[in-house]
């Protein structure tokens, strides 16, 4: 299957200021969303090891919870406690996650089989099927036969197949969304946030494509961060060493010092609003771009998240690689994760809570 290079790039502000702001238009979307994203993270840390669940989707003002089946009392009594916040309604659906991933799993071996493994298949969250993207031009693959092999309803969208992307002078300590450079293999990206493992030991979380083990990365003037030491190869993450980092990350243009408070990290449901701060999109538009909506969960091994910019724009940019992926709460932002691919107004990236597995890692 054809796939386009994708250039890496990144910048960030000379200094790191704290300069209040006013909030665009997209991150009051994504802070008026916050009562039903709080309802969701309380049903994800309760309901998905059930039997019957199929997944959880927001709307910007309730939540649903999609079931197969009758929900047994451990979900409903999940159900309650998240109506706290917001309101949930239990939706009935068609297969339940469980189904879905061995579908994927069937899938999966058949698209390989044919010499289509390029593929991405989909998940929409509510259980009503699965979603494979393909190349218009290499595809020899039909909704019906995909179907019939998954055994589950299968929708094939022929779309311009996601690709990777990757501000100027930050110090010490480093922050999120600002421009690295990877002094090894002469390319340039973002870096997404600030990270502390349980062993105190501080990194910068970025993209892998952005610097390999052993690469040397600095900041956008030349000034040495770190040898990258830790990578996830399929989740596209990586950890570059730091003297020290800081719960801070840039929100302005070129060269701004606007920084936000990284209050923590979440979770993502499908509907939900988000933020990039990639360094070229922020040299480009003068700040983040917001109105990123959750479509699709990748169900391959790569594990993405997938978003479209509600108004077109492009998703990222050539240099966002590895930058910040956020979404507004009270007192500053959440850490969802860090830019992977792009195409046009879709972008993918992998979400917080994937590195927080893989590398045991937090918000300092």
């Amino acid at each position: 299957m054809t796939t386009i290079a994708f250039t890496v790039l990144a910048v960030s502000p000379a200094a790191q200021g704290t300069a209040a702001r006013a909030l665009t238009a997209g991150e009051q979307r994504s802070l008026a969303q916050r009562p039903a994203v709080e309802a969701a993270e309380v049903l994800y840390a309760a309901t998905p090891a059930l039997p019957g669940y199929a997944g959880i989707t927001l709307t910007d003002t309730a939540v649903n919870l999609w079931w197969k089946g009758a929900a047994p009392h451990a979900a409903t009594a999940a159900v309650q406690q998240a109506t706290r916040h917001a309101p949930v309604h239990i939706r009935p659906a068609a297969h339940s996650e469980a189904e879905l991933d061995d579908a994927t799993t069937r899938l999966r071996t058949w698209l390989g089989q044919r010499g289509e493994s390029t593929a991405v298949i989909k998940s929409t969250g509510d259980g009503s099927g699965l979603v494979v993207s393909t190349d218009l031009a290499t595809t020899r693959t039909s909704s019906a036969e995909v179907s019939d092999i998954a055994g589950v309803p299968v929708s094939v969208r022929y779309e311009e197949q996601l690709v990777p992307v990757s501000r100027q002078d930050d110090s010490p300590p480093w922050s999120g969304g600002a421009r690295t450079w990877n002094q090894t293999a002469s390319t340039l990206c973002t870096s997404g946030f600030g990270v502390r493992n349980a062993a105190g030991r501080q990194f910068v979380l970025t993209a892998e494509h952005c610097g390999q083990i052993g690469h040397r990365i600095a900041d956008g003037r030349g000034e040495f961060i770190g040898n990258t030491s830790h990578g996830h190869d399929d989740h596209d993450i990586g950890l570059v060493p730091a003297s020290q980092v800081r719960d801070r990350m840039y929100v302005g243009g070129r060269d701004s010092n606007t920084t936000e408070h990284v209050v923590g990290w979440g979770h993502v449901f499908v509907g939900q609003h988000l933020c990039q701060s990639g360094v070229t999109s922020a040299e480009q538009t003068g700040g983040p771009v917001c109105d990123l909506k959750v479509l699709f969960f990748w169900q391959d091994r790569e594990d993405l998240v997938e978003v479209e910019q509600q108004q077109g724009q492009p998703g990222a940019r050539g240099g966002d690689s590895g930058g910040s992926v956020y979404s507004r709460v009270s007192g500053g932002v959440h850490a969802n994760g860090t830019v992977t691919r792009a195409a046009g107004p879709r972008m993918a990236f992998q979400d917080f809570a994937t590195a927080a597995r893989d590398f045991g890692v937090d918000i300092p």
